[in-house]
């Protein structure tokens, strides 16, 4: 079962703070999609009346990681995880709610069992889509998160 989306909201809370208060919540996790939301406001503003490029950043990243995290938790081993690049474009002003989507879970479940098999790191490309309330698009994201088994120390 996948971590709950009121579990992710509390971390963002207690350890990713600037995230939190620039608005960024999960609102939907299963086990192949995540889904995050930021709504506009003074906070994640930038000079052109619409929201700030790195809180879209945020809440793009949060769809991907959420699910990566959760995969983590499900295997019942210990994984280092990190971002090691992203890509971004942009099609137009972000107003108003932003969601976020990400339906790459089976992608990093595969990564991380080639991980466990191969006992290196492995990487994984995850994409997330921000759309605006009309449907349209206003951001997409590239991820690619490298995930690696730890192994128990004697």
């Amino acid at each position: 079962m996948p971590i709950k989306p009121t579990t992710i909201n509390t971390y963002l809370l207690l350890r990713l703070p600037a995230a939190y208060f620039c608005g960024v919540r999960v609102k939907a996790l299963s086990e192949t999609y995540c889904r995050t939301s930021v709504k506009y406001s003074w906070i994640n503003q930038n000079p052109f009346k619409s929201m700030f490029w790195a809180v879209q950043g945020m809440a793009a990243e949060l769809s991907t990681g959420a699910l990566v995290m959760s995969y983590i938790k499900q295997s019942e081993r210990e994984f280092s995880m990190l971002l090691t690049s992203n890509t971004s474009s942009f099609q137009k002003k972000a107003r108003g709610r932003i969601n976020f989507s990400c339906e790459d879970g089976k992608l990093i479940e595969a990564t991380l069992n080639r991980a466990v098999e191969s006992r290196v790191g492995e990487s994984c490309i995850m994409q997330a889509v921000g759309k605006d309330s009309k449907g349209d698009t206003v951001s997409k994201f590239t991820f690619e998160w490298s995930v690696k088994l730890k192994m128990s120390r004697l």
